[in-house]
């Protein structure tokens, strides 16, 4: 698939910033062709409404986590490992169309709320495949995502030691085992 056009790249990415920065009211057409250096017509020509622009936003944050799956699945370490490995908040663009996700998410965008539940589907589906049980795989899961919240609230990209990290990978390699 050939790349974005810039100026289509830029409009998401200057969705993304207003969302996680000031949250979906201060994310109006307006303030988003604003912040991505475009008129607002540029911006309708990309984007024919705000509707339009949430679904570029979930189109590439589910182009984003579909490859995330594919290279949890695919990762020497097993997806277990992967997974709780990279539940950090680096800041990468995967965590950044995740956060604004989420906050569209937490207006009760329904079409936000459906990706979200889909990509948490893949991973919990990597997870489970891995590990042969639902309930492990589900433990793996709220781990990382512990992770990944404490990381993000404290602005650090690791919350754990690498100590600390070795622990955990060491328990879910027992977990993982007993279950097979």
């Amino acid at each position: 698939m050939p790349p974005p056009p810039a100026a289509r790249a830029r409009l998401l990415d200057a969705f993304i910033e207003i969302l996680i920065e000031n949250g979906e009211r201060a994310a109006t057409l307006e303030a988003v062709a604003t912040e991505a250096g475009v008129s607002k017509g540029g911006l309708l020509y990309h984007f024919g409404s705000k509707d339009a622009l949430v679904e570029g936003l979930v189109a590439y944050l589910e182009e984003l986590a579909a490859a995330d799956i594919d290279t949890m699945r695919t990762a020497p370490e097993g997806p277990a490992a992967y997974y709780l490995t990279t539940s950090n908040y680096a800041d990468s663009p995967l965590d950044r169309a995740i956060v604004s996700t989420m906050r569209l998410s937490q207006g009760a965008n329904a079409r936000a709320q459906e990706a979200l539940l889909r990509i948490h589907h893949g991973w919990m589906d990597a997870l489970a495949d891995e590990m042969g049980d639902r309930t492990a795989a589900r433990m793996v899961a709220l781990m990382g995502d512990g992770l990944y919240y404490n990381a993000a609230l404290s602005g650090n990209t690791v919350v754990a030691s690498q100590q600390e990290m070795n622990d955990l990978l060491d328990m879910v390699r027992r977990i993982t085992r007993s279950e097979n």
